[in-house]
């Protein structure tokens, strides 16, 4: 059990019978009364999000989450399917909910995966990753207008918006929580 006021974001909590992970909060000392916290907290199974306030003094389940690498090999219509690289242990994390996270993941790459009562609720992808262009229609000569963008597939078949200037073949740095174009990469 933690107090409230100790609570910081990026720990785990207890809510409602499920692991939720802290991603805000603010500490409110009002003129009168007694002091809060404002939580907003996203349920690590459902990814739902969940507002809560919470006086400094009352206690709350800190939850019992660890993170596990794991290698992701391939996905079906219902799962990802991971390997851990130590043990050849193979385990799959369900697809409904981490649709998006497909996208974002080539097979062989390492990821983090979020475990909860021995069973994978959640996969972290890194904040930006590199990925070569697959699909990209040529820049148009002329067409030099300030900020010109373009629709171009890359491996996973995630959709970024980039400068004309992309080509086919070339590596890209992408905003995995935004899925916006960041940078050409040289490799």
């Amino acid at each position: 059990m933690i107090k409230a006021g100790a609570i910081d974001k990026g720990m785990c909590l207890m809510m409602k019978g499920e692991p939720h992970l802290v991603a805000e909060r603010e500490f409110v000392n009002p003129g009168k009364g007694a002091a809060f916290v404002r939580l907003k907290l996203k349920n690590l199974r459902t990814g739902l999000v969940l507002r809560e306030t919470i006086k400094t003094n009352d206690t709350v389940e800190e939850a019992d989450v660890y993170d596990r690498d794991g290698q992701f090999m391939y996905s079906d219509d219902e799962a990802y399917h991971f390997m851990d690289a130590e043990t050849y242990e193979q385990f799959e994390v369900l697809r409904e909910g981490l649709e998006s996270k497909g996208l974002y993941m080539k097979e062989g790459e390492t990821f983090k995966i979020t475990m909860w009562e021995a069973k994978p609720i959640d996969i972290s992808i890194p904040y930006k990753l590199p990925f070569t262009v697959t699909e990209a229609e040529d820049g148009v000569r002329g067409d030099t207008v300030t900020g010109a963008t373009k629709t171009v597939v890359v491996e996973t078949g995630l959709q970024v918006r980039v400068p004309i200037f992309i080509k086919q073949g070339e590596r890209i740095l992408v905003n995995t929580e935004t899925g916006e174009y960041v940078e050409r990469v040289n490799s």
